[in-house]
């Protein structure tokens, strides 16, 4: 099993999608996640979202005690539960911190979406139509998913960004993981 050597605290293999806003990184990830599931892993995620966004809701008791000074919440309900971390200041918090609060003994990976500033491996998608800002190749990026393969370089495996299946299967064997080395990871968890 690969783990990411900028990700002192991964306990499972990292593997992030980077790109620009609107290129297709939660849709990517939507169509991975499952194919990763059927073949038995259980996957975690983390979204790093726009610096704006709040899930609680103004005026709910839970919004009340996190800005009357909270650090740390956990909302819950009998069907799902959400753990609300106070980052005061205005730096970006780093991916090898966050991991951190993640039970990842209760998973096989962790896909990330996000984060392209921080160094850990990641998967570059570029889409030739409307494609403004596109990230420059830095050691981190393992390949890219395009939509236009002829146009990119051969430095790093080019990916089709439409065949989710391929994608998941480069994951699988970029990150060293198999679906038997899954069975026995849980199994050996639940001992």
């Amino acid at each position: 099993m690969k783990r990411d050597p900028w990700l002192a605290n991964a306990r499972v293999p990292v593997l992030g999608v980077a790109a620009p806003s609107g290129t297709g990184k939660t849709t990517l990830l939507r169509l991975i996640i499952p194919v990763l599931n059927a073949r038995g892993l259980r996957v975690g995620i983390v979204k790093q979202s726009r610096a704006d966004f709040d899930m609680d809701q103004p005026g709910k008791d839970s919004y009340r005690l996190r800005k009357a000074g909270a650090d740390r919440l956990l909302l819950l309900d009998s069907e799902q539960s959400a753990l609300f971390l106070e980052h005061p200041g205005s730096t970006e918090p780093q991916l090898n911190d966050l991991l951190k609060h993640l039970e990842q003994d209760q998973l096989d990976l962790i896909l990330v979406e996000g984060f392209s500033t921080q160094a850990f491996a990641k998967i570059l998608l570029r889409r030739q139509a409307g494609e403004r800002n596109s990230y420059a190749m830095t050691p981190d990026v393992v390949a890219i998913a395009t939509d236009h393969a002829s146009q990119e370089s051969d430095a790093v495996p080019v990916l089709d960004i439409n065949n989710p299946i391929a994608i998941a299967d480069f994951i699988l064997t970029y990150l060293s993981i198999t679906d038997a080395e899954s069975r026995l990871s849980r199994t050996e968890n639940a001992l």
